[in-house]
């Protein structure tokens, strides 16, 4: 009796892959153990510094995850009880959860077929206790800034980018990141740049936005003895900016193999529409493919299917955050997003990563087209 064949697996995550050869990194923490500069020590700065070049801003400022960057980012601008804040209706719980822990109201608007904010339903979202917007770049993809800009403009209010999936991305040549008056970024071990635990950061242009999130991340402090006013430690790990300084100088390789494989998953599943939908491209934006998403025809189905050949295939998410427990308060039910709630109910993620191989990309592409074939 023959054995079976091995099932190729594909990795969502690729941690193992991206540290296999460490030694330069554990050489660069050996360096600062020596140096005992744990705390905003000079690789924080480092980071920073080329950071801010990487995005296009004059500051970068790093914090302790990227919840936490979004979350400094409305204190720093204010908000707080009886602010409202709107964000996208399909986001991860982190978004909701910076504007709540804020002390802010989280107010959402439906998506688009780009799974990111629909702007065209952004001003009647907007009440006279709005006090900023947060689009998110879902994904990697940008959302469409100029038309919340325009929105948000017209009412007075702030827009903080969550450009937590996005290092890199750009609408019309310019940076996500670099175009509302803040943004916060995510270090997460699967982040396109990561670092090895959690870890965020900040950018702006804004010299007093810098000045005020500098202390919002190390408890208000001006200096060792004087308090400006009460508040966080969240500041990013000495250690984390070493790892971080490594990594981001292999951006431009990690995303460019990251929006090749995602090229090749388009040209292999767009013959499969209506069954596969892609989300609308546009070669104004450059998406960079934290996700790699589509809507899926038998979508749980198709997932069983998947696992069961190797591939890590991935939801993000089956249940929208407006109809979460987290969410009763504010008063949300079924129905009132009806674009995300129908994209949860087909929404599925593939691997994308810099490390997948050839054989791995095209083993994917053949489960996907072999369970529509059937």
């Amino acid at each position: 009796m023959s054995k079976p064949e091995p099932v190729l697996r594909v990795p969502y995550s690729y941690l193992d892959r991206q540290f296999a050869e460490v030694g330069p990194i554990l050489e660069d923490i050996r360096s600062l153990v020596l140096s005992g500069d744990f705390t905003l020590g000079r690789p924080v700065s480092e980071f920073e510094e080329r950071f801010a070049r990487l995005i296009g801003t004059r500051y970068a400022v790093g914090v302790g995850s990227g919840t936490d960057a979004l979350r400094l980012c409305l204190k720093s601008l204010g908000v707080g009880p009886g602010d409202e804040v709107v964000t996208a209706a399909n986001t991860f719980v982190a978004t909701a959860g910076a504007i709540e822990t804020a002390g802010a109201r989280v107010v959402f608007v439906d998506c688009d077929d780009r799974f990111v904010m629909d702007p065209d339903k952004l001003e009647r979202a907007i009440t006279p206790r709005t006090k900023a917007v947060m689009p998110v770049h879902w994904g990697g993809q940008p959302a469409d800034m100029e038309s919340i800009l325009a929105v948000a403009g017209r009412r007075g209010l702030s827009v903080v980018e969550d450009a937590c999936q996005a290092i890199g991305a750009a609408r019309d040549g310019r940076k996500c990141g670099a175009i509302g008056v803040a943004a916060g970024f995510s270090l997460h071990p699967l982040k396109n740049i990561n670092v090895w635990g959690d870890g965020g950061v900040i950018t702006t242009d804004s010299e007093e936005l810098r000045d005020g999130l500098r202390l919002q991340r190390n408890h208000g402090l001006t200096n060792r003895d004087e308090v400006a006013f009460y508040a966080y430690n969240s500041r990013l790990d000495s250690l984390q900016a070493v790892v971080g300084n490594r990594l981001i100088q292999d951006m431009e390789r990690i995303t460019a193999a990251r929006i090749a494989n995602a090229a090749r998953l388009d040209a292999a599943f767009a013959p499969l529409h209506p069954r596969v939908v892609l989300p609308r491209r546009s070669p104004a934006e450059r998406h960079v493919y934290h996700l790699y998403q589509f809507l899926a025809e038998d979508r749980d189905a198709l997932l069983e299917h998947l696992h069961a050949r190797g591939v890590e295939a991935k939801v993000h998410y089956p249940v929208p955050l407006h109809l979460q427990p987290a969410s009763r308060h504010l008063g949300y039910k079924a129905g009132d997003f009806p674009v995300a709630e129908a994209q949860a109910r087909s929404i599925l993620t593939l691997p994308v990563h810099q490390h997948l191989t050839d054989e791995e990309i095209e083993h994917m592409i053949r489960c996907v087209r072999g369970f529509y074939a059937r």
